[in-house]
Parts: structure tokens; sequence; C-alpha cells
């Protein structure tokens, strides 16, 4: 016995005396126990070790020139070896890279090579193993164990069916997995979360290319979301070759460190924050965790909207109830909206729809026409990302300033939604406008009553435009047949039907040249008749404008009386501007377009074409919207011309549409382009507010929508009279 101990012991002196650093393992060049295999830099070696007091031993890789052995990969985790044992690393005759005690094969990469395969250890610390073509096979930052190293992987490879995640070390003396784990969850958008078993112990948020939703890290996201892989690559914000890495120890702590080595040598922490709202959950449904005197406390979401589901255990600082709605969803169409709210760390992502290739204006219609949908937002605005939240919002944060969050629009109810959050930019602009629609109000009423009180008396009739009894005659428009406007509308078929007013149902049509057309049909019930036909023709046909709608012909066979226009696809602007879900479409770029669209007609109208022509009923109805939602004027059988000098008229018979019309006209039937502008202002007043103004109810002292704007008006006036003196 004593014998062999003694054979043993000079065998492995033998062994180890014959040490040697390595470059490239293969089949005729082996990694004996004392032997090192190093990178082309030297920054990274290979060797094997034994973790603190343990006799164990194991293949692991190294930082190589510091003076603190720094482990940040093991081969043979799950195998540790005793300390006499006989090692060699080595390249096998199928290309598998193996780690043998004895004859034993203790540890492979489990892979196969067309001969001439081997192993490097490149500067990055990945052991790479390569075919004889230099084509890698097999790489060790396909199984990271508890350091992550810039250019490692977190996420998932499903071609392969391979999972990237972190986990810790059993104790400092072994390096078996522990019960922590830290990587991406899948099951909506990605984002890493810290695990203890299954019991989500932290999460650090979407994921994002810049900084992840609630994290400080001073790294750089390489994002990669696609059907064969979702993976996120963290880089440092720094090139000056620093030793750097993130870990997690067995207590279940994420660090990040650098290596220092002047006056002050060894690893230090790389700016990471550690604070008490990394709780995962800590405040529950829709609660909101924040800092006070390095203490956390919870808040609802929005403290107007929400309230906390159990108010006497929330004054305890006992959260675990969350917040509930004040006013719960009803999910009936228009009745719901968004309200958008800022530096929040977007909560968990677990149960999420996402897409990435959708606008944000996309991602609020697609939520909105689902009931379950709770919330959306972007978390990466670099990219066009749409996520939905499709149960309560769970671990959001108030972050501190500089956190880098993101915006998340919560869906309310329509009882909740207001417009506290539109800008001074815009409320200045609608102070503006309110105030110029009451001047111009104020001074059509101031004229009436002079001439109430001065017995003004009409100046005549205006011009119609009737050019004669005969009812093609004077008709400069193409003239098409019933027939052919039939087969184009499928026989005016009610599917086709666009809408229906007073003069008639419209309908949708296609000429057999592919033109899509919009027909008008003259109902026989009509308030308007073949005066008003003729009219609408005849003036549409000598105005050319933009921002009035083109009519294209007519058709005119017994009693049928029809009027083709262009067909515009988004439809009339009421259906928008009074419709919750479609108004969501609207922001205010687009409806202060529309507002100088409808304008600029207006001004075409009144002053610009070879006839001063008053509209008299521009309301939203008349008002429609192309493909790039620019507005059009429509529906000129109402209108009147001047010629010369003539500036207004009288009618014995009022027309249009009560709530627009303005007050002499309405009473007395005196109209001239001050009718138009009246009519503008209201629609302007709808435009901005979303509300109509006939059927408008505020309160005893305000009987209409005018009203109340000039009670608005003047409260505004006077409190900019006050704040003066």
């Amino acid at each position: 016995m004593e014998g062999a101990a003694i054979l043993l012991g000079c065998l492995l002196f033998v062994y180890k005396s014959t040490a040697v650093e390595l470059d490239t393992i293969s089949d005729t060049s082996f990694l004996k126990d004392g032997d090192t295999l190093v990178s082309p830099a030297g920054t990274f070696e290979l060797r094997f070790f034994k973790p603190g007091r343990s006799d164990n031993r194991y293949l692991g890789i190294w930082f190589k020139n510091i003076s603190v052995r720094t482990v940040v990969w093991v081969a043979n985790r799950h195998h540790p070896l005793p300390g006499a044992s006989l090692l060699v690393l080595k390249i096998d005759d199928l290309g598998n890279l193996g780690l043998f005690n004895n004859s034993s094969m203790i540890w492979s990469s489990n892979t196969t090579a067309s001969g001439n395969a081997t192993a490097t250890l490149r500067d990055n610390g990945n052991l790479v193993v390569s075919d004889q073509d230099r084509t890698f096979i097999w790489q060790s930052f396909d199984y990271p164990t508890d350091t992550l190293l810039p250019g490692m992987k977190l996420g998932r490879d499903y071609l392969r069916n391979k999972e990237w995640h972190l986990s810790s070390w059993k104790s400092s003396q072994d390096p078996a997995p522990g019960e922590f784990t830290y990587g991406a969850d899948t099951l909506g958008y990605p984002e890493n979360k810290l695990k203890q078993g299954a019991l989500v112990k932290f999460r650090d948020g979407p994921w994002s290319n810049h900084r992840f939703s609630g994290t400080y890290e001073p790294f750089t996201y390489d994002v990669i979301i696609n059907e064969d892989e979702v993976s996120c690559t963290y880089n440092p914000e720094s090139s000056d070759n620093l030793l750097l890495r993130a870990t997690l120890n067995s207590s279940g702590q994420l660090e990040s460190w650098v290596w220092v080595e002047n006056g002050n040598e060894g690893w230090h922490p790389f700016l990471s924050v550690s604070w008490a709202c990394d709780t995962y959950n800590i405040c529950n449904a829709y609660g909101t965790c924040s800092i006070n005197l390095n203490q956390q406390s919870c808040t609802c979401i929005d403290e107007k909207r929400f309230v906390p589901k159990n108010q006497k255990g929330w004054d305890t600082a006992d959260w675990s109830g969350g917040c509930i709605r004040r006013r719960p969803l009803e999910c009936k169409k228009g009745s719901e909206g968004f309200i958008k709210y800022s530096i929040e760390k977007l909560p968990d992502t677990k149960d999420t729809w996402f897409n990435m290739r959708m606008t944000l204006e996309e991602c609020a219609t697609k939520c909105l026409e689902n009931c379950t949908c709770m919330a959306y937002g972007n978390p990466d605005d670099s990219r066009s990302i749409c996520v939905h939240w499709f149960s309560d919002l769970l671990d959001s944060q108030v972050l501190p300033e500089g956190g880098g969050g993101s915006d998340i629009f919560v869906r309310m109810a329509s009882s909740e939604i207001d417009f506290e959050g539109a800008s001074g930019k815009i409320i200045l602009l609608v102070a503006i406008l309110l105030v110029l629609l009451t001047f111009l109000s104020i001074t059509a009423w101031l004229g009436y009553v002079w001439r109430k009180l001065n017995h003004a008396k009409p100046t005549g009739e205006g011009k119609i435009f009737v050019a004669s009894k005969s009812q093609e005659e004077d008709i400069e428009q193409q003239l098409y047949s019933f027939s052919t406007i039939g087969n184009a509308t499928a026989n005016f078929s009610p599917d086709n039907k666009l809408g229906e007013g007073g003069f008639g149902p419209v309908y949708k049509g296609m000429l057999e040249d592919g033109q899509e057309i919009a027909v008008k049909r003259l109902s026989k019930n009509s308030s308007q008749g073949h005066a008003e036909f003729k009219n609408e023709v005849i003036c549409i046909s000598k105005l050319q404008h933009r921002n009035l709608v083109k009519i294209l012909g007519c058709c005119i066979e017994g009693d049928e009386k029809l009027l083709i226009y262009e067909f515009m696809p988004n439809k009339s602007l009421d259906s928008f501007i009074f419709d919750k879900t479609q108004s969501v479409l609207l922001d205010w770029t687009k409806r202060f377009n529309i507002i100088k669209g409808i304008a600029r007609g207006l001004v075409y109208l009144h002053q610009d074409s070879r006839l001063r022509i008053i509209h008299r009923d521009l309301k939203a109805g008349n008002i429609l919207l192309d493909h790039d939602m620019n507005p059009k004027i429509s529906d000129f059988g109402l209108a009147r011309s001047f010629g010369g000098n003539e500036t207004q008229a009288n009618t014995e018979r009022v027309v249009g549409t009560y709530g627009y019309m303005s007050p002499e006209y309405a009473l007395d039937g005196i109209f001239s382009i001050k009718s138009d502008v009246f009519s503008f202002g209201v629609l302007l007043l709808e435009i901005v507010s979303g509300k109509r103004n006939k059927g408008f109810v505020h309160s005893e002292n305000e009987s209409n929508f005018i009203q109340h704007v000039c009670s608005l008006v003047t409260n505004y006036i006077w409190l900019q009279f006050i704040f003066q003196i």
C-alpha cells in the first residue's frame, strides 16, 4: 500500500512538473491539471481550480492578470472531482470537447465535428469549439453560470431550444447551481426577472435598446426579438478596456463590478443601485412605489381615479391589497379612453401582447377595441413597438429623476377622462379661439340689434343658382345614365349606403374604370327640391378649390335626381369628433389642420371666387375628409351667391341647421358672409371640445353651448383683469 501511494505521488509530481501554457486544445494537444489555456491577449485563462477550502476540483475560466482570482465560468459545476483525480481536457475522435478523469468522461460539449476540431479561449472570455472550417460548433457563452460578461446573451434561442440565464452558486465554495436565477421572461413582452425558485424577487422592466424601464445600470443593450430568437446583450458605454462583470451571488444579489488597479486595487461596484422599491410587486395592483427618507412607500397610480382596496391596511403600511378603480370600466363603445402617466417603471409584462411594427396611434385604436386591454405603451421610443396589458398593472414604480422611465396609457371610464393633460400651448390656443369667436358673435348680434332699432329694410333678394326651367339646360357637368350609376352602386345596395340626410341617402360606388364615387340620391320626400339640386350642380361646377368637394357629374332621369362626387374614404367630420373611439385618432395637429382647411375654403367662397358664395349650412356633417384627413366643404344645395358689391340679403324661407345659424338669420332671415363665420365659430368649438352644440346642457343658467363658451371667456377675462390689478 505504501509503495502504491509513493508511486501515485511520483506520477502526480511528474504530471504537474510538465505543466504548460496552451493557446489551443485539439485531439493532439491536451489540457492537463496544472496547464493553462490562455486567450490571445492574455485577458482570460482556463484551468483546473479548487474553490475556497473545498477539496473538489473544477474546470473554470477567470481573469488572468489580476491579483484576485475571479471565476466567471465553470464547466463541471454539476460534477465535482476529488483532489487526487488525474484530469485531462481534450478533443475526442468525434470532435467533442471532453473532461476526463482517468478514462471516464465527466463533462463534455456534446458536439460532433468532421475532424480536426479545436478549442480556443477568446479575449471576451468565451471558450469556443470550432471545426476544421473554423465554424464554431459550441461556445461557453451559451451556458452561463453566475456571471454575465459583455457580449453574453440573456433570453431564448427558439431554433436550438436553448435558454440563456444566470444561476447562482450554492455557496462561495460550491459552484453547483443555487436557488436563484436571473434571465428573460418571454411569456409576454420580454423583461429580465430575478427568481428564487419560482418566486419572482425583482424585475428590470421591459426591454429597450437604451435602458430597461426602471434600471440604472450604465449599459446600453442590443435587443433581438423575432421568431427565431429573443435576446439582449449588454455593452458598457465606456470602451476603455475596463474589466467588467455582472454577477448573481449565492444570496440572490445582482451586482455589477469594475476592476480598479491604481492605488485602490480590487473589484468596485460599477454604479449599480439597489433601493427599497426593488422588492417585486410591493404595492400590488395599480400601486406605485416611491422612496421617502430611505423608506419605501406606496401610492395609487392616480389618487383621483384609484383608491386603496383596504384603506385601513394601507394606512399601516400593509399594501398587499393594492388599489382599485373609483369608477369601474363599462366596456361600451365610445364610453372609455386613456390617460397618460409618465416617469413610470412600466408594469410587469407577463400578461401582455406585443407587436414590433405598430405606431402608438394604431396601438391605442387596437387596445380600445378590446375590452380586456387595460393599458398600452411603447417601452422603446427608438422603434415602433406596441404593448398591450391584459390584467391589473403590477410592480409599477415612480422613478427617481433621471431613472429612464416611459409613458403608459391606462384605460379609463369616460367619466374619468378630462383635458387636464393638455399642454399649455393647446389651452392658450383654445382660449384665443374662444375670444375670437365671442368677438365675432357679439359683433353680429350688435349689428342685428342696430338694424332692429333703426327699422332697417332688406336690400333685396340674393341671386340663386338656377339657370332655367329646363332640366338639362346650362348644366356643365357630365351627365350619367341611371343604369350606369345603378351598376356602380349594385342597384343602390344597403351594403353600399354611407349615410342619409334631409336630402336623401348617399351610396358608395365604383365606375367601370375603377374610380370610386359617392352618389347622393335625392329622396322624393326630401326637403330639397329641383331648385336646390340644380343650384348645387351649377354652383360646385363653377368652384375649384382643394378644400371644396369635387362634383364629377349628375343624373336626371324621370323622378330620379343623382349627384356624383369624388369619394371621401374618411366620411364626414362628425363621425370623428363626436365618437369617443374615432376621436382618439384626431390629435391636436390633425384638428388644427382641419380647422385651417375649412377656413381656407371659406375664404375662397367669400373673397377669392368669381362670385361671393354664402354656404348657409356649414356644419360638421357637411365637412368631408379625404384619405389624408384633409377637409372639404360639401353640400351646396342651400348656397346663395352675391354679385358686384352685394354683401347682405334676406329670405322668407330660413333653411339650414339650427345650432349653427347666426341670430339674425334664424330670427329675420338676414344672411351674409357673417352667417358662415358664425357657423364656422360653432364648428370650431365642436372640433376643439368634441362636444355637440345642439343638445348641450351644462347648468340652469346656460341654455346652450354658445352661452357656456361666453361664460368661460368672461371668467377668463375677469381673472386676467384681477391678476393685473
